[in-house]
């Protein structure tokens, strides 16, 4: 994924407010949320043909998996939490099944135009045909996963509901399984209690009728591009939020350094003198945004004058820093008015001492820290986008997080 998707995100939205037609598209979603061309594949129903590009250069067709005996069609994405949960048991259930005559294709039914930046949250990749390929290999992932994303006419075809959302078709390709993949939104597997598309799946390859055909999907709900507009309209939302600068010194440095929450911090020094700090900045409140459902603060610390108050205040402003509402519940959770603080101390070497000491001194510089006060993760300089979020998501997890009794 390339960091200048994230860092333009914002500004390139703004423009399609002045498409022609766009708030039409928009109305054309039904009451349910689907566009138009939906349609609920029935049960026995021949499978819809395609023709769309794969992450190894190739195109597919349904007709490059007429060999099997049965095929699994897998709408899946990047992006998902539930889609991430099943990366593993789909592998394993494609291992235990390779004695079979049994085909998989995954397809992405997603267009990036359809997410908001803060849907995802759950880790680095958005759902673009760009990311699919190193969202599959960070997986070890070796079927087939196609895009559909750019019309989305075959998520229409299937009535691809959410992702994952799982058909299984006969030798006919006639359509016997319709459903969940299973009833787990979890990664370990010992959560799973009802395998609804391994038991279709073993019933088909045994001749018999499925027992249980249909089931309902759970997940992120397919991101049909008609969502943009009302999406655009959030997002430009954001930059308005209101903004305010705080004055600190060492010891209250050193308390939110200390992170009694349970929420993991990313600092940044910086201040508007420094031409690195400027350029780096929109990539900061882009992860900002992206990991805002998630326990997760973006704190900075200018080091302008106290006399250039104002200055950075307004600096922040410009860049659309203000926390959102559930980054204001965090931050009141925490007894704090706001993320954003200017130091007020004349040693930066006591700064340091605090925040990070093996800071080198330069700025911009950047820590990670997790609750109860660890650094996890740093960098001087400015920082590699896909790195830092790829540094965030291993920290908050990927994955639903199991309850705790």
């Amino acid at each position: 994924m390339k960091s200048i998707i994230r860092i333009t995100y914002l500004l390139l939205i703004v423009a399609s407010l002045t498409m022609p037609g766009q708030a039409q598209k928009e109305s054309e979603l039904d009451e349910n949320g689907n566009p138009p061309g939906f349609q609920t594949l029935e049960l026995g129903a021949p499978a819809p043909d395609f023709d769309l590009p794969g992450i190894d250069g190739r195109n597919y067709t349904l007709a490059e998996f007429e060999k099997f005996d049965v095929l699994m069609v897998l709408f899946t994405s990047n992006h998902c939490p539930t889609s991430h949960s099943i990366e593993k048991r789909i592998q394993k259930l494609i291992s235990d099944y390779s004695d079979q005559n049994f085909g998989v294709v995954a397809i992405n039914p997603n267009h990036p135009d359809g997410l908001r930046i803060d849907e995802l949250g759950f880790g680095e990749f958005d759902d673009s045909f760009e990311d699919m390929k190193p969202y599959a290999e960070m997986n070890g992932w070796e079927f087939p996963y196609i895009y559909d994303g750019e019309t989305q006419e075959v998520a229409r075809a299937y009535g691809c509901l959410a992702t994952p959302h799982v058909f299984l078709f006969d030798r006919e390709r006639r359509l016997r399984y319709a459903g969940r993949f299973d009833d787990s939104r979890y990664a370990p597997e010992h959560t799973v209690t009802s395998p609804d598309a391994r038991n279709a799946l073993e019933e088909m390859l045994a001749g018999k009728e499925v027992s249980a055909p249909r089931t309902k999907p759970h997940g992120c709900s397919t991101k049909w591009r008609e969502k943009r507009a009302k999406n655009v309209v959030i997002m430009e939302s954001w930059k308005k939020l209101p903004v305010f600068i705080e004055q600190i010194d060492v010891d209250g440095v050193r308390v939110l350094r200390a992170n009694q929450t349970e929420n993991y911090r990313l600092f940044n020094i910086w201040a508007t003198w420094c031409v690195p700090c400027v350029d780096e900045f929109p990539e900061l409140v882009s992860i900002s945004r992206q990991f805002d459902m998630r326990g997760f603060d973006f704190v900075t610390i200018s080091l302008d004058e106290a006399k250039h108050e104002a200055k950075a205040l307004e600096f922040l402003r410009n860049y659309g820093a203000g926390p959102t509402e559930r980054a204001l519940k965090r931050i009141h959770e925490d007894n704090r008015r706001t993320n954003h603080y200017l130091y007020t101390g004349s040693n930066q070497d006591a700064l340091g001492t605090v925040l990070d000491p093996e800071w080198p001194g330069p700025i911009p510089h950047t820590i990670l820290v997790a609750p109860g006060g660890q650094i996890i993760w740093r960098h001087n300089g400015m920082i590699d986008g896909d790195i830092a979020r790829s540094q965030v998501a291993d920290a908050l997890n990927r994955y639903w997080e199991l309850p705790t009794k």
